[in-house]
């Protein structure tokens, strides 16, 4: 198991990097592909169908997810965007009343934050990319979610005792929060210091972006708690399998989802 994890592991920063590093189409793409397969693990998890088949509700999601990667791509424009959010919310409450009994507001209500849970938050990491200069911010994402990850893990493990979610995460301790949030930041620093801070000439940003680091960190740990509660709630180990040794796009992604919008709106007020 660990090796087949480390192997997943390798891959999928190596994909990350690759198409953060290019932007445009690879990494609208990877992130379309991506929020249609974390839309089906929460529509499946919160019972948005009965049964493994795929229902109205989620086609609707289906194509609201391609039309708003769509635009994204093409024009980025905020209004167009948020047209594309209200025009699905809309054709779901149509299926829900042309079709109606045939789902129940529990159904519809699913369909709804599943469709902005994952696919519009994580289309945050495209907006942070496009950004100008953000061939050097969308690190920041990263550094906020998979390194605020291996600092908490590390310190944990070395000098974790106080468990502050006992209930939702057993192994997680205030230790290792508090030590997850300060390693992204001094890493957020690190790196502001030695590569953005070229981008930014006669600019000291380096606290900057340990700045945003270390806040991102903090939704970093939310957002992985939040997707932790809700497997609770359902009574699930994994969102899906098609990560061998990780799970599904939800249980590796969780983190980031969350983390990739606090990083945009962070970086369009403090940097740009």
């Amino acid at each position: 198991m660990f090796w087949t994890r480390l192997a997943s592991g390798v891959v999928l920063l190596a994909l990350a990097i690759g198409t953060m590093s290019l932007g445009g189409i690879p990494l609208a793409v990877l992130l379309w592909a991506a929020s249609l397969v974390a839309y089906r693990e929460l529509t499946k998890a919160l019972k948005c169908a009965q049964d493994d088949k795929i229902n109205g509700l989620e086609i609707i999601g289906f194509l609201g997810i391609t039309g708003y990667y769509m635009l994204l791509y093409i024009s980025g424009d905020s209004k167009w965007l948020m047209m594309c959010i209200v025009g699905v919310v809309l054709a779901y409450m149509f299926a829900y009343v042309l079709t109606f009994p045939k789902y129940n507001a529990s159904q519809v209500m699913a369909a709804v934050f599943a469709y902005i849970y994952a696919p519009i938050l994580l289309a945050f990491v495209y907006q942070t990319r496009m950004c100008p200069q953000g061939i050097y911010t969308v690190w920041m994402v990263l550094i906020s979610s998979w390194g605020c990850d291996t600092c908490a893990y590390a310190v944990g493990k070395l000098i974790g005792r106080k468990k502050i979610f006992p209930v939702l995460s057993p192994k997680k301790s205030l230790e290792g929060c508090i030590g997850g949030v300060v390693g992204a930041a001094l890493i957020g620093w690190l790196y502001g210091f030695f590569f953005v801070e070229k981008a930014f000439p006669e600019q000291q940003i380096a606290w900057i972006i340990a700045v945003i680091c270390g806040v991102g960190a903090v939704m970093s740990m939310v957002g992985d708690l939040a997707a932790s509660a809700i497997k609770r709630n359902v009574e699930i180990k994994d969102y899906g399998k098609l990560i061998p040794g990780h799970g599904g796009i939800m249980d590796r992604f969780d983190s980031m989802i969350v983390t990739a919008p606090m990083t945009y709106f962070l970086t369009v007020l403090m940097l740009l």
